[in-house]
């Protein structure tokens, strides 16, 4: 199964804690389908003290999120919408908006 999203987009959280928050993504995982959304999803780990951090203490760090648990933004409608792929002129293979068809990027 593909997923219809990318590194660096703008993505809206729709279930779970941060419910309706949105955030750039910092990586994907197709094969595990999951993804980490920057500055959202954020656990508590404790950290021993090492050299880079002598004190060591509480670490803030964004974990795995469900890729079905998020939802592209449309630039137009500023919402998270579902994504529809669909060939451009020369064979361009592109991800549009399902509701306003406002191209997303390119596949």
């Amino acid at each position: 199964m593909s997923l219809r999203i990318k590194k660096n987009d703008l993505v809206q959280i729709i279930s779970g804690k941060d419910k309706g928050k949105t955030g750039k993504l910092l990586k994907v995982s197709p094969c595990d389908l999951q993804v980490k959304v920057e500055k959202l999803f954020l656990v508590k780990r404790h950290k021993k003290p090492d050299q880079k951090n002598p004190q060591g203490g509480l670490v803030e760090k964004e974990m795995w999120i469900s890729s079905s648990k998020v939802m592209p933004v449309c630039p137009k409608c500023n919402k998270g919408v579902r994504v529809r792929t669909q060939i451009k002129g020369n064979n361009l293979k592109v991800r549009i908006c399902a509701k306003c068809e406002e191209v997303l990027g390119i596949k």
